[in-house]
């Protein structure tokens, strides 16, 4: 086989058997589960992407795995119920990823929001926006606490007062009252995640098959026309269910396949990254969680040595390119300032940006703070007895749940009974990870012939214990790159043969986290692509279009400043 037609082997799987039980549109991480799900019990099942894996809204998010305490507002008490447990089970089943996370409420208030809740919580309307004050977030925890019942593998929420406040967090604004601390989760790396999930499913049924960069073109009499948009290819595809989960792009996917609807309503929602030290020292090793004036809810918290800051809820149009404006960027410095008033923060500090469009339903007159996070399934027959299920909905926290419920759906559309319950079923390299700081150590000990303590670190990060697959596949010669202390050429070359690398730009922002760190330079850029294009058959002329575009998706996109030095 030659190195082109091993790189995209995962299309020939599907253009050479050119049917499934079932097929999912759509690869973020809700459409990825359900194929893991359907894959363990056995179904046919696959799944296309016409992107990258976890390129749209999935990989936008405020890396959080959380319960959405803002959403008891709203009266969504199931989902927050639902959400709660689910990131119990996350920290569980996904421990390499998915992280304790302290929180900290800084409150300024008392009494305020207590007559304006309730009139919100009937009417979902802001009103005139009211921050929430420390009687309201008390009550609002309390009932976050017994959300998370018997299974919770975090503390319990605390209120201190200001003076504990400013001990805290030095840098808070001195008119703090009391500040609320609890616990929820991050996800460090949602892409690798959602990469991992989709591992799970190929695994475990052989005849599931997945392809990234395949898009769905139309749809005539029951058979799908899909396109490898790399190469141009058009190929015909048939299934018993069709399951469309593309999230904003649900209502375009529908009118593909003959199905009109208007179920969908996204906004857009923008982060920004930035490697300031003396925000980084402000945050005190825990997320700041609050409202801000506008009623807007606000994040600031460490990811590593970088500080995360989001997020905006702007309805937007999909048609639109998603991308953090400057007026975003302006509001994300005033929200810092809101907090830490003497924390100076530049532009010069960003060194990454994102936003994407999140799958809200259609809300009409409903601002966007007050439209549901819940998810529904929304079933129609399609033709030659087919059936056509529509994901409406759906948060990072909830996809393994979600996963069952969908995938549940679809059995039940294939007569069959419901699956067994993957609560307790570790996602990839969760499987045995170390849970400790005494368990990483004899991990890393154990494995300190085959690599540097430094290297075998990067690798557990990045793989969790499917690291040890990188490390068989890595010869004893196997070189660091020049220009990246965090990548090496049989790494490199692991990624191409086993992780469906498209495009250059994959590797920097869903294979690793170094475009989101702000580490890629020209040189890195370079050498990956020189590496790459033997083992994907790259000609010349491709390698320097791939140089070009990574140049342009990582600056135009994601506000990414070049330089010449290494990283």
């Amino acid at each position: 086989m030659s190195p082109t037609q091993a790189a995209r082997q995962s299309v020939s799987q599907l253009s050479e058997r050119p049917q499934a039980q079932v097929l999912i549109v759509g690869g973020g991480i809700n459409g990825v589960a359900t194929f893991r799900y359907l894959a363990l019990q056995g179904i046919d099942v696959a799944l296309v992407e016409r992107g990258d894996y976890c390129q749209g809204a999935s990989g936008a998010s405020s890396h959080m795995i959380h319960g959405g305490i803002r959403y008891l507002e709203n009266g969504e008490f199931r989902l927050v119920r639902e959400s709660v447990q689910e990131r119990n089970t996350l920290l569980a089943i996904a421990p390499h990823y998915v992280k304790p996370l302290r929180t900290t409420i800084p409150i300024f208030s008392t009494f305020s929001g207590i007559l304006s809740a309730p009139a919100r919580f009937l009417t979902h309307r802001n009103g005139k926006p009211q921050e929430r004050g420390a009687l309201l977030i008390k009550a609002g925890l309390m009932m976050y606490d017994a959300f998370a019942g018997s299974g919770r593998l975090t503390e319990r929420h605390r209120f201190h007062g200001r003076r504990q406040a400013l001990h805290d967090l030095p840098a808070l604004r001195d008119d703090v009252k009391y500040a609320a601390t609890y616990f929820d989760a991050s996800v460090h790396n949602p892409e690798r995640l959602t990469l991992d999930v989709l591992h799970d499913g190929l695994r475990a049924n052989p005849d599931s098959r997945a392809s990234n960069y395949v898009s769905l073109v139309n749809e005539h009499d029951g058979v799908a026309r899909l396109r490898d948009e790399l190469t141009g290819e058009e190929f015909d595809f048939t299934a018993q269910v069709i399951v469309n989960a593309t999230g904003a792009w649900v209502d375009e996917t529908n009118g593909a396949l003959g199905q009109k609807s208007r179920f969908m309503g996204g906004t857009k929602g923008s982060h920004i990254v930035l490697d300031s030290p003396e925000l980084l020292a402000a945050c005190g090793g825990r997320e700041i969680f609050f409202e801000h004036s506008d009623g807007r809810i606000v994040l600031i918290y460490p990811m590593g040595d970088r500080v995360l800051v989001g997020t905006t809820d702007i309805d937007a149009d999909i048609n639109e390119p998603a991308r953090c404006t400057a007026e975003e960027v302006d509001y994300f410095f005033e929200l810092i300032n809101h907090v830490f008033p003497e924390v100076a923060v530049s532009r010069q500090e960003i060194v990454y940006r994102f936003s994407g469009i999140r799958p809200l339903p259609r809300h009409d007159d409903t601002q966007p703070g007050f439209v549901s996070r819940d998810y529904r399934i929304e079933k129609r027959a399609g033709a030659q007895g087919s059936t056509m299920l529509s994901l409406v909905g759906g948060k990072w926290t909830t996809f393994r749940a979600l996963a069952e419920h969908l995938g549940g759906e679809v059995l039940t559309a294939l007569g069959r009974s419901g699956g067994p319950d993957t609560s307790s079923l570790a996602i990839g390299g969760g499987v045995d990870y170390p849970r400790n700081d005494v368990e990483r150590e004899q991990w890393i000990s154990a494995r300190a012939s085959q690599a540097s303590r430094e290297r075998l670190a990067v690798l557990l990060e990045r793989y969790g214990t499917r690291a040890d697959e990188v490390l068989d596949a890595s010869g004893a010669d196997d070189a660091l790159l020049l220009s990246s202390s965090e990548l090496s050429v049989d790494e490199l070359t692991h990624m191409a043969n086993h992780e469906q690398i498209g495009r250059l730009v994959d590797v920097f922002i869903r294979r690793t986290s170094l475009a989101f760190r702000g580490l890629v330079t020209t040189e890195l850029i370079d050498e990956c692509a020189d590496v790459l294009a033997p083992v994907l058959g790259w000609d010349a002329a491709r390698v320097e279009s791939e140089r070009a575009d990574t140049r342009r998706v990582l600056s135009e996109e994601h506000g990414v400043a070049f330089t010449q030095a290494s990283a």
